[in-house]
């Protein structure tokens, strides 16, 4: 663990950050909520060897992503979700298949799978590859996606779409149409305060206190929402250890809330910190 977190000093392409950073979130323990090495979280279909088939089913994709963005890179930025789905839905379905059926990283491979085609297009225009310039790649690609894909339904189908005529929430589309700036604004300033594990728990505590989690709104309402974000916010100011994760994973787990959107961005977060 201590040698996959360290920074290398050989550049690292962005789908092989993408793998890493969902093989350090899976096994990132004590992790409240969500399936670890020590438990399933609040989860009842899922567990630690589910992850990793979904990860091993997952990450060819990543290149697959990087590959297309470099093809399509003098396109129109707004052409290129179009360009991207079919891959996407192909990813999905090699997900599906390894986990008989089981959303595993449906959240992970839209949001990494960006990152991965958002690179590949900087690569095709030969542009420098850094935190700042791909996630304004991705706000790019993803312009308009909220208001095509939520504000202008009629009627209200699946949780994300409820959600936003409820609440407001936009999502992971919101997240990436804005370029990621929860994890810019919450997450990185503070990266190289910890270190180790204790980087990443760190990371997810602060992703926690401050990201409005679809995840939790299915499963808790924004009451749901409300405690997790308070409870973090609690152990940031107060302090914490492990002790005090592995109590929040208890208290998490007996209200069925799985922070599921945060891990998503946790991943995010790893990927961009490495990068210049």
């Amino acid at each position: 663990m201590a040698g996959l977190l360290a920074t290398e000093s050989a550049v690292i392409s962005v789908p092989e950050l993408a793998a890493r950073a969902l093989r350090l979130e899976l096994d990132l323990t004590p992790k409240p909520g969500l399936v670890d090495r020590a438990n399933n979280g609040s989860h009842q279909d899922m567990d630690h060897a589910l992850f990793l088939r979904s990860i091993a089913a997952i990450t060819p994709w990543f290149s697959v992503f990087e590959q297309a963005g470099r093809e399509h890179a003098h396109k129109a930025a707004g052409a290129q979700l179009r360009l991207l789905r079919p891959a996407g839905i192909a990813c999905e379905q090699a997900m599906f298949t390894a986990t008989g059926g089981v959303n595993t990283h449906k959240g992970g491979i839209f949001s990494l799978g960006l990152l991965c085609f958002a690179a590949g297009r900087l690569q095709g225009q030969r542009r420098p590859l850094q935190a700042e310039t791909l996630c304004r790649q991705v706000s790019e690609i993803c312009r308009g996606l909220v208001a095509r894909e939520l504000a202008a339904r009629p009627q209200a189908v699946t949780a994300g779409e409820k959600q936003f005529l409820e609440y407001g929430l936009t999502g992971a589309r919101g997240e990436a149409e804005q370029g990621f700036a929860t994890v810019r604004r919450a997450v990185l300033p503070f990266w190289h305060q910890e270190q180790g594990e204790r980087r990443l728990q760190h990371a997810l505590l602060r992703l926690m206190a401050a990201n409005p989690d679809s995840n939790l709104v299915s499963r808790g309402g924004i009451a749901g929402l409300r405690y997790v974000q308070d409870y973090a916010a609690t152990l940031l100011a107060a302090g914490w250890d492990n002790d005090a994760l592995s109590e929040m994973d208890r208290a998490l787990m007996a209200r069925r809330l799985s922070p599921g959107g945060s891990a998503d961005l946790l991943a995010v977060a790893y990927v961009l910190a490495q990068l210049p």
